[in-house]
């Protein structure tokens, strides 16, 4: 089992994003990434209030190239969860068309397309049969039956994170997939909110980021739901019912997974999250390996990640989640969470 990393434009007076994939090469798979402005699960690569990175094609291509040499796959990017009056256009086909003809060309890439969007699934099918379509991790799918209505048009699916630790769920999709020819994958370090009743909201704003940054938006409110439920210390304990996966506990998903999922598009600190999850143990605050990582909602302490007790994965992999009956995370809190110094 290997990892799939999120790409980012690296900032000259930081660590390469290149360099951080060549020193764990032999861990990784392959890179996705975004393409320049295009919406996506993120916001936009190389373009913020309206200035633009002109030379953020150039250096993108220029990795992407680099990536392929040392032997790793591609995985664009096409997962905004929404592409406004353009969701099922002839502009959109074309538009897509045209990005993957250009990386086909500069790159001989991509190998697969991770997208929420059936309708770009649809386009990638007719006109790039031999490009992998996946379902994004953004469209919820954790059933047979949610996978079976797509199964035309994908060839992989990204768990619903919420059953991450449900293992009986896991290795149900995991037979069907196999019988059926299709591929299994995971995020594993997700700082999200497990059954975030924000997250259509959230996916959507993001979207739409770059025309929301243009706008005058409602003052005094965050519409991070995360965010304003961390505000509460009583709430912190959510962040353990979470679905992010401890470094440890990595090698346990290995008979089901080819491939697993670390979020680092936007993280501050990618070789951290890569280091951790190849060398299957971290000794440090569990929130610096999350994306988002929260870190600032919860001021002044860590949550300390060698002081999580043996059974932690047993526990948590075979409870019923029925959280509110159950008081072991809290307890498990209370030991994990360690004020600074």
């Amino acid at each position: 089992m290997k990892f799939a990393l999120g790409y980012q434009l690296s900032d000259p007076n930081e660590d390469s994003f290149v360099d951080v994939v060549r020193d764990f090469k032999n861990h990784i798979a392959e890179v996705y990434f975004p393409w320049l402005d295009m919406p996506s699960g993120r916001m936009p690569l190389t373009k913020r209030r309206g200035f633009t990175d002109w030379q953020g094609q150039a250096k993108l291509e220029g990795d992407l190239k680099k990536f392929k040499k040392m032997g790793l796959g591609l995985d664009l990017l096409l997962n905004a969860n929404c592409y406004g009056k353009h969701a099922v256009s002839r502009y959109l086909e074309q538009l897509v068309c045209s990005i993957i003809e250009h990386i086909k060309k500069t790159i001989n890439g991509p190998d697969a397309v991770t997208t929420t969007s059936p309708a770009i699934a649809q386009i990638i099918r007719r006109n790039f049969p031999d490009i992998e379509t996946r379902a994004s991790v953004n469209m919820r799918i954790g059933t047979v039956p949610g996978m079976a209505y797509l199964a035309d048009l994908f060839d992989g699916f990204y768990l619903q994170r919420e059953y991450n630790r449900d293992f009986d769920r896991i290795a149900e999709l995991k037979n069907w997939a196999d019988r059926n020819g299709k591929k299994l994958y995971l995020l594993a370090n997700s700082g999200c909110l497990s059954f975030c009743s924000g997250q259509t909201f959230h996916d959507n704003l993001v979207a739409h980021e770059a025309e929301i940054a243009e706008t005058v938006n409602l003052a005094g409110w965050n519409p991070i739901l995360c965010c304003s439920h961390y505000q509460n210390r009583k709430n912190w304990v959510s962040f353990l019912q979470s679905s992010w996966i401890r470094p440890e506990d990595i090698k346990n998903y290995e008979p089901y997974f080819p491939m697993v999922k670390l979020a680092t598009r936007m993280h501050a600190n990618p070789r951290k999250v890569i280091q951790a999850y190849a060398e299957g143990k971290f000794n440090g605050n569990l929130l610096d390996l999350c994306e988002p990582s929260h870190e600032h909602l919860f001021p002044g302490y860590v949550i300390a990640n060698s002081r999580f007790p043996k059974d932690w994965f047993k526990k948590t992999t075979g409870c019923d989640r029925k959280c509110g009956r159950c008081g072991y995370c809290a307890a498990v809190l209370k030991e994990t969470l360690v004020r600074m110094e």
